[in-house]
C-alpha cells in the first residue's frame, strides 16, 4: 500500500463526497479524452441521484465504487461495474461473458505520480477476484497515452478490441486476476 493512502469502499451515507469528487474529476483538464459526462451534467443530478449512486457503490457485487484517502482527504477513486452475460455495456456492445469493468478512475493532481493509481487498481482487482472473476478490463481513450502507461504499470494489457464512444477512440484493456 502506497504509505498515509487507505483504499477503501464508500459508504452509503457518503454521497455528499462522491458527488464532490465526481465533479473534480469530470472538472479535470483530460477529462474530456476520460469521461463520459461533462461537469454540467453531473452537477444536474439531484440528492436523490447521488445518495442511489453511493449506495449502490456501497454494498453488493455488482459496483464497488473505491476511495483513496489521505488524512481524510478523498485523493482518487475507481469503480468496478460487475456487467451480467447477455447485456450490454455503454458503448452497446455485448457482453458475452459475466464481466468486471473499471470505469471513472481519477487521481487528484497534487497526488499523481505517488502510487494511488497503482493502489486503487490493486483493490479494484482483489474486489473483483473475491467475487470468482479471472479478469478486471476497462476501456482508455486511444490518445489518453498517460493512463495507458499507469494502466500497463498496474498489470493491464490491450486486449484488441477497439472502438469508437461518445468521447472519440478508445481501446480496451485487461488484467488477468487470480481468484480468491
Amino acid at each position: 500500500m502506497t504509505e498515509g493512502i487507505e483504499v477503501r469502499r464508500v459508504r452509503a451515507d457518503e454521497w455528499e463526497r462522491v458527488r464532490d469528487l465526481r465533479i473534480a474529476a469530470v472538472t479535470d483538464p483530460n477529462a474530456a479524452i476520460a469521461f463520459l459526462t461533462t461537469p454540467e451534467q453531473e452537477r444536474a443530478h439531484d440528492e436523490a441521484h447521488w445518495r442511489k449512486r453511493a449506495a449502490d457503490a456501497a454494498s453488493g457485487d455488482a459496483t464497488a465504487q473505491l476511495i483513496a484517502e489521505a488524512e481524510g482527504d478523498w485523493v482518487g477513486t475507481a469503480t468496478v461495474l460487475v456487467r451480467p452475460a447477455g447485456t450490454t455495456d455503454h458503448t452497446g456492445r455485448t457482453v458475452y461473458h459475466r464481466r468486471a469493468d473499471v470505469v471513472g478512475v481519477f487521481v487528484r493532481a497534487d497526488h499523481r505520480g505517488q502510487g494511488v493509481i497503482d493502489a486503487l487498481l490493486d483493490a479494484a482487482a482483489g474486489w473483483t477476484a473475491s467475487l470468482g472473476l479471472t479478469r478486471l478490463t476497462l476501456d482508455v481513450h486511444t490518445q489518453n497515452t498517460r493512463a495507458q502507461a499507469a494502466y500497463r504499470r498496474c498489470g493491464f494489457v490491450p486486449t484488441g478490441v477497439t472502438f469508437t464512444s461518445t468521447i472519440g477512440p478508445e481501446l480496451e484493456m485487461a488484467r488477468s486476476l487470480s481468484p480468491q
